[in-house]
């Protein structure tokens, strides 16, 4: 059973685009969020003294995913700095948020932080949610098991923080079936999971679920391997991204892991490569019904408590 979760948000100075801070009750780690326009006010916080990770984001209009950078330091506020120089001058241009993530208390070292860094950088990387900008990275193992455990959990709470805080990239798939997934006619006689679905056409066969209310396209759907709409943003934009990322094999046309897509139509239009009305194309395993309907029966199926 899912327990529910108490984040407190702080906007720090009354503003959603100033700085923020978030914390989870009981939880020792604290994240700070700013604009880049509010790095001088950010750097003067003590957070920013202390050992932490950070991550820089930036959005090209010319891009559908958000590009990254995942870094440590033992004094971040003076990395901060560093990167807000230009490019010749050793900087970073491409960003225009900062996220970071201390310790509450001194129990936060560097080889926990370097250790944090290697993880997050590694799923960054397998999730495919962004463009990471992170020109090498390290897998760093060298801690006792328990101080392992102890930031595996401290991982976990980030990845559950920061999509509150508008930051998607560290989304992974986290339930998927063990059974081997087969796609088109075939599978709607094996699968009968109420949420699972299917788009198939003369030149594409894939399959998704919707898990914790997210649509995820199952590795081994096939892509269809022209593109008729050249201006939809997910065809011009996403698609030739996630074949760059290797999430769809150039070879073979079909996805080489499970990925996690904004939309059901933001699916379909990379599979069909064209615009898509998820809310159509997708149909549910076993009741062929659409996806819109899908999500109409589960609304219809509330009953709704009377007022006395």
């Amino acid at each position: 059973m899912a327990h529910g979760k108490s984040i407190k948000l702080f906007l720090t100075d009354g503003s959603p685009n100033g700085i923020l801070t978030a914390e989870i009750i009981n939880w020792t780690g604290h994240v700070l969020s700013a604009p880049r326009t509010k790095l001088s006010e950010l750097i003067q916080r003590e957070e920013c003294a202390r050992t932490g990770v950070y991550f820089l984001v930036g959005h090209d209009p010319e891009n559908s995913l958000p590009s990254v950078y995942i870094g440590e330091s033992d004094d971040v506020a003076n990395r901060l700095k560093q990167h807000n120089r230009t490019e010749e001058s050793g900087g970073k241009d491409f960003w225009e948020k900062v996220c970071l993530v201390t310790g509450k208390d001194q129990n936060i070292t560097k080889t926990h932080i370097k250790y944090l860094e290697s993880r997050l950088i590694e799923i960054a990387k397998r999730g495919g949610q962004c463009q990471l900008i992170n020109g090498t990275s390290h897998q760093y193992n060298r801690l006792p098991e328990s101080d392992t455990a102890d930031m595996e959990y401290f991982l976990e709470q980030i990845q559950v923080v920061l999509p509150v805080l508008g930051y998607e990239f560290l989304k992974e798939m986290k339930k998927l079936s063990q059974k081997t997934q087969t796609m088109a006619t075939t599978v709607s006689s094996e699968i009968t999971e109420e949420t699972e679905f299917y788009l198939a056409t003369k030149d594409t066969n894939a399959s998704a679920k919707v898990i914790d209310g997210e649509f995820y396209v199952l590795a081994g759907s096939q892509v269809r391997r022209e593109v008729t709409d050249t201006r939809h943003t997910y065809t011009k934009n996403l698609r030739p991204q996630l074949f760059e990322n290797n999430i769809i094999n150039s070879d073979t046309y079909t996805f080489n892991q499970d990925y996690l897509f904004s939309s059901p139509s933001a699916a379909g239009g990379v599979i069909l490569g064209r615009a898509s009305n998820g809310r159509k194309d997708w149909r549910q395993v076993g009741t062929n019904i659409t996806y819109g309907q899908w999500l109409e029966n589960q609304v219809d199926s509330v009953e709704l408590k009377e007022e006395l």
